[in-house]
């Protein structure tokens, strides 16, 4: 008789054992020599050598299973250790498994043209309208990737810039204050990756979630770092974002290019820097579009509806410039006054504190 521990590092303990401790049963009956004990995330397993080996083996086949499809049935527990492969998922573009065990896939071409821009090049910028499924999809790569272990972290960001309200002076630490900003990345990472190990992820700083101006003066290696709501930033932000860049790096940006929520004279980084560097070997550049929206079909229409009233306010603008220009040819300046025939030169005009002070100064009476 011998004694064994042995501890599942890479799963969430409930997914495993299931509810009510269901595999854990499973596991028993299938194992009648054995005595096993399952507490948080390590099994004591007292019995038979010879018997115990066989079941350290399935037990770390059946963890790498769960650690890939985020689940685990019965009838995968019962084939594995029956020495017969599980049947297959399919999993013909699957990025990644959520939570619930579903696969998370590409749901239109241009994501799937995302995916493989991922796989191709070191960065990636992925511009589209809301709902079009880019950060998702950008998460999705990064968690596949630190799944796999190609990766050491996950570096979230997105610049805190408010959609046209002010949420002043929050309570709390730094974490506390910024996490508004952030949830929509925990919403996506929360899909992905089961709570405990979330959270532990968090706590070791594996994946970690921060404002762009957190990013000053690092180097980011062995990593995947996305860059959110990159329409928000500033030049001189994304540029300082895009040398953070170190070994093993990969990087994603995305924004939507109707949604600039910065003052009026402000140029977007993200627009500059697409410019600046398209063609450049090693970045490519992904457009989704409004085909591409996976949220609620009224999204789509509100997205048309905005995009057909941009256009007309443009018109409307364009039209009125024309006029303009056509009312006043060119050299003609409509806003000097006219007097005696003749056009007054802007020197000729003073004001009644200036016209004074000239009177003043020459000792002569104020002609009015």
């Amino acid at each position: 008789m011998i004694e064994k521990l042995i501890v599942l590092e890479d799963i969430d303990p409930v997914i495993f054992y299931g509810v009510n401790n269901a595999n854990i049963q499973l596991l028993k009956a299938l194992y009648p020599k054995l005595r096993i004990v399952a507490r948080g995330n390590v099994i004591k397993v007292l019995g038979d050598e010879l018997e115990m080996c066989a079941f350290e083996e399935n037990i770390q086949a059946l963890e790498k299973y769960c650690a890939e499809y985020n689940s685990l049935k019965e009838e995968v527990i019962i084939d594995i250790v029956k020495g017969n492969a599980p049947q297959a998922e399919k999993t013909g573009n699957v990025i990644v498994f959520s939570v619930t065990g579903k696969p998370i896939i590409p749901r239109s071409e241009n994501q799937l043209k995302l995916v493989e821009g991922f796989a191709k090049n070191d960065m990636i910028f992925a511009v589209g309208p809301a709902g079009s499924g880019k950060t998702y999809t950008a998460i999705a790569l990064a968690v596949r990737a630190l799944k796999n272990k190609e990766i050491k972290k996950i570096i979230l960001s997105r610049p805190a810039v408010e959609a046209g309200e002010k949420l002043g002076f929050l309570p709390g630490d730094m974490k506390e204050k910024i996490d508004p900003y952030l949830q929509p990345l925990y919403d996506a990472l929360q899909d992905m990756i089961p709570a405990a190990k979330l959270k532990e992820y968090m706590e070791l700083n594996i994946i970690q979630i921060a404002p762009l101006a957190f990013m000053r003066g690092r180097t980011l290696n062995d990593a995947v770092v996305i860059l959110d709501e990159a329409q928000n930033t500033t030049v001189q932000q994304i540029k300082m974002f895009l040398t953070r860049m170190g070994m093993n790096t990969k990087m994603i940006v995305t924004g939507d290019m109707t949604q600039i929520d910065l003052p009026p004279s402000q140029t977007s980084g993200l627009i500059q820097a697409m410019k600046i560097l398209k063609g450049v070997k090693g970045i490519s550049f992904v457009e989704l579009g409004k085909r591409d929206i996976v949220r609620h079909k009224l999204v789509e229409r509100i997205v048309d509806a905005y995009e057909k009233f941009d256009k007309e306010q443009k018109a409307a603008r364009d039209k009125k410039r024309e006029e303009e220009n056509a009312d006043h040819p060119a050299g003609e300046n409509p806003r000097l006054p006219e007097s005696s025939g003749r056009m007054r030169r802007p020197a000729d005009v003073l004001s009644g504190t200036q016209h004074r002070a000239a009177a003043r100064g020459t000792g002569g009476a104020i002609m009015e």
